[in-house]
């Protein structure tokens, strides 16, 4: 019974050592600041020092590169904008992978190619870390409020470890299976999420050509079988929802760019695996267009405001 008491007490000693965190933008910043809020010291860096003094501020060490802090943390999260990011911030001369310790946890929340996390769970493996991939869902408003859902890739074995900490910073985190499979599941859902958006804001757009008060057609849509998480939660028409992006000029939640970038890698899966992906690909160019159309920094919702330009031209 004592051994049991001595095992759950350093287990709990264990679970507030040093947690290195790695990209403190939209995404990033909130969710250290939940580690922080649950009693982990944190270890932190990113490209861009001003991201930093917020939470330094708030108790965090800031250091200068990811291979320091790889010194410092033998559990490290990483939140990155994209496939190249992810290589450079593992693999290059500055890189975690050059000052991993043994047995070091690395747990990369980055939307990415899934076979870059395959690649990146090779590279770990050899120095003898390990390399799970937990993109997350539920944007920025979930990061804050640490309800995000993570969908988590890799050993088995390993995720017990990995759920301690990201239950910190989400309300879900589902394990889906070996690296890259968390990859996958995100893929498919910003997919979806695309087509609703441009769904909803072709819908809400027809019914008030129609004389419907957009509001009434929300409520009505919302109630009915149309009624969609972009419909009901993040409605993209101005005036019809309080705090969302389409109330403040769509501007924070998640940009353009990213949306455009995850149907590249929805894109680029469905080329891999031979997959019929019509609406999927139809979204990709529809993202890819408003970016080259002045919408890049903008909420992807802002896909309304961009069909309203489109249809006056």
């Amino acid at each position: 019974m004592t051994n049991d008491k001595v095992m759950t007490s350093s287990r709990s000693m264990a679970s507030k050592t040093p947690v290195g965190f790695i990209g403190l933008g939209n995404m990033g910043s909130p969710m250290a600041k939940n580690l922080l809020k649950h009693g982990y010291p944190v270890i932190a860096t990113d490209v861009f020092p001003e991201s930093c003094k917020e939470l330094q501020d708030l108790g965090a060490q800031i250091l200068d590169c990811p291979a320091e802090v790889a010194d410092k943390a033998d559990r490290i999260i990483t939140m990155l904008p994209s496939s190249p990011n992810v290589i450079e911030v593992y693999n290059g001369p500055n890189g975690i992978l050059k000052k991993v310790k043994k047995g070091t946890l690395l747990i990369d929340s980055s939307t990415i190619d899934p076979s870059v996390s395959k690649e990146m769970a090779v590279a770990a493996e050899k120095m003898g870390a390990v390399f799970m991939d937990a993109p997350v869902s539920g944007g920025v408003g979930a990061a804050n409020l640490a309800k995000l859902t993570f969908m988590v890739g890799g050993v088995e074995e390993e995720f017990t470890a990995a759920k301690e900490l990201l239950g910190s910073m989400g309300a879900n985190v589902v394990y889906c299976g070996p690296v890259g499979t968390g990859q996958a599941a995100k893929i498919c859902n910003n997919m979806l999420l695309a087509i609703g958006m441009i769904g909803t804001a072709e819908t809400m757009n027809l019914g008030i050509r129609l004389g419907l008060d957009p509001k009434l057609l929300a409520k009505i849509l919302n109630m009915s079988s149309g009624r969609c998480w972009s419909s009901d939660t993040y409605n993209p028409v101005p005036g019809v929802m309080e705090g969302v992006p389409s109330a403040n000029n769509y501007q924070g939640g998640f940009g353009t760019t990213l949306m455009a970038k995850d149907l590249g890698l929805a894109q680029d899966s469905a080329t891999n695996t031979k997959t019929p992906v019509l609406l999927g690909s139809l979204a990709h160019q529809i993202y890819r267009m408003m970016c080259a159309r002045g919408y890049a920094g903008k909420d992807f919702s802002s896909v309304f405001q961009f069909l309203r330009e489109e249809e006056g031209q």
